[in-house]
């Protein structure tokens, strides 16, 4: 009877010293969680007022904001870091706040629960905790700035300024819980003998898909601040950061994910660090010591490519190293793996080529280059725009294996030398590619009458794939994929009728047919599936693992 009042006793100890800690870890995270805003010295800025003029055109001091007539919005703003912030959140205040509605949306799509969601927020900010500190003073003003603009409804995740802080860390979280690239970006690059009038081009694609709505609202940002240099970026509502762009030196930067390992803290975004660059470095050089002074927790490729060296490198950075590729050549190409002699040939990497879409899209990229003869920005468009796989074979349409994967979020075309940038209206790089000219877009110094920037006479027209009965089928796909991932039901017979050579279709009606217990269909989808070409090596491992289990029944 005593041994077993000790028994409980300790048993209750332990408990309580268990609920203890419990109580303590939730606490710390609490604190952690918590970012304060900057001290601005001066806030004036809050004050100011949009002047709407009708039909989408807004104005704010020299800053301003218009719809396009392509379908895509433009932004200049100018200034110090603080007011710049303010003015753009004021501006594209709707925008703002809608693409936080459609990021917000996603994630309650993946999450249902808001008690989980409200706990994610802790985790989230536990693994950022240290994310202020790894931001310069300008950006984080900047940041702040914007965040006034931002929505009250979602003050249960956090702060305005703390969300939209950590949603500059979203594409670093996201690609390193993962582990992978959340489908791979593709970028290029050619100049001298390999252009037809020697003029550096540089072509990229963006494949980062966080929902179609979030792709609706695309920004082209220029930018003139009160220090550095002049920059566009494209963008999207509330987000100052940079993933494609070019500043007024001739100095254009894109990034594309390479493969990471999960980080135990967070380090400065990697958008910020492109931005960075833009905003500071008119060479190679500058670049590269911009991003070799800044921490980052995952493994990225900036492909820079420089007016003033009359070249293209590409910066490979981990967490843990930095180095440098440069081709020597007229050309460059870059997908989601390394290619330096020092990271080119490390565990992860090595992983990274055999196991994901990157070196089959990189090889692709070279029999397109072969083929193409000296380059132009049409030709680089229609690589850009290339749904083949290797030897012009068809692999289904959005397949990560192609160059076009119908998913990217923009394309976008530089000419440095020139200043001039295209930019693809929707839907993804198969709508028109509108020309800026960075020279004249500057030159303006503010607008008072709503006017088109774009140069018309450089337009590039859409694909005509838009036309055609493929187009149509690949909508009727998505729409049926859609479907299946909200739990509606779907005929499977018609979903892989719309994209017959995509291995996708097979797993998506396999994967349906296997939770309905109908194996003996499944089993099929699956079988035919492997007789495609199929992304990576994970997606190939599921389909065996689930032929397997049908096997064994």
């Amino acid at each position: 009877m005593l041994k077993r009042k000790k028994f409980w006793r300790r048993l209750l100890y332990v408990l309580g010293a268990l609920l203890l800690l419990l109580i303590i870890g939730a606490v710390y995270i609490v604190q952690v969680s918590k970012i304060d805003p900057p001290k601005v010295a001066d806030m004036s800025a809050l004050q100011w007022q949009r002047t709407d003029h009708g039909n989408g055109f807004y104005t704010l001091k020299n800053n301003w904001f218009r719809h396009s007539k392509s379908g895509l919005y433009e932004l200049y703003v100018e200034g110090e870091p603080f007011e710049r912030g303010v003015v753009n959140g004021k501006l594209t205040a709707e925008l703002v706040v809608r693409q936080e509605d459609h990021f917000a949306g996603q994630i309650e799509k993946m999450i249902p629960s808001r008690f989980k969601r409200g706990f994610l927020k802790y985790l989230i900010g536990f693994f950022n905790r240290n994310l202020d500190k790894n931001v310069t003073e300008e950006y984080k003003d900047e940041i702040y700035g914007v965040s006034e603009s931002a929505s009250p409804a979602y003050q249960y995740l956090g702060s305005n300024y703390a969300r939209i802080l950590n949603y500059h860390a979203a594409h670093d979280i996201g690609h390193a819980v993962q582990n992978l690239a959340m489908v791979g970006c593709t970028s290029f690059g050619t100049w001298g003998a390999m252009s037809e009038d020697s003029t550096m081009i540089i072509g990229r694609n963006f494949d980062f898909y966080v929902g179609d709505k979030f792709a609706e609202d695309k920004i082209v940002a220029f930018f003139n601040p009160s220090t550095g240099h002049k920059f566009m970026t494209v963008t999207w509502g509330g987000f100052t950061g940079a993933v494609s762009g070019m500043n007024d030196q001739g100095l254009s930067v894109t990034i594309n994910a390479a493969k990471s390992s999960l980080p135990t803290g967070s380090a400065t975004p990697v958008s910020l660090v492109t931005k960075e660059i833009l905003q500071y470095a008119k060479n190679i050089n500058e670049a590269i010591a911009i991003a070799r002074s800044r921490k980052m927790f995952v493994s990225e490729s900036f492909l820079v490519a420089s007016a003033a060296d009359n070249k293209a490198v590409i910066i490979e950075k981990t967490p843990e190293d930095l180095d440098v590729y440069d081709p020597k050549k007229d050309f460059i190409v870059c997908t989601n793996h390394f290619q330096s002699k020092g990271l080119g040939k490390t565990k992860m990497n090595i992983e990274q080529e055999e196991q994901s879409a990157s070196s089959y899209r990189y090889q692709r990229m070279m029999e397109l280059l072969n083929a193409n003869g000296k380059n132009s920005v049409q030709k680089t468009i229609r690589i850009l725009r290339d749904q083949k796989g290797l030897n012009n074979a068809n692999i289904g349409m959005g397949n990560e294996k192609a160059v076009n994967q119908l998913i990217a979020h923009h394309s976008v075309v530089f000419e440095p030398k020139k200043l001039l940038v295209w930019v693809s209206t929707s839907p993804w790089q198969l709508g028109e590619y509108v020309a800026y000219d960075l020279n004249k877009v500057f030159a303006l110094k503010g607008m008072n009458t709503d006017r088109e920037v774009i140069d018309s006479s450089l337009i590039v027209p859409a694909d005509s794939f838009l036309l055609t009965n493929d187009y149509r089928n690949f909508v009727l796909f998505r729409n049926m994929k859609q479907r299946i991932m909200d739990g509606g039901t779907v005929n499977t017979d018609s979903l892989v009728a719309s994209n017959p050579e995509f291995y996708n279709s097979y797993v998506l009606a396999g994967d349906y047919l296997y939770k309905r217990k109908q194996y003996a269909a499944a089993l099929k989808n699956y079988e035919m599936a492997l007789t495609r070409v199929i992304a990576t090596k994970q997606e190939e491992d599921h389909i065996r693992a689930q032929i397997k289990k049908i096997i064994e029944k």
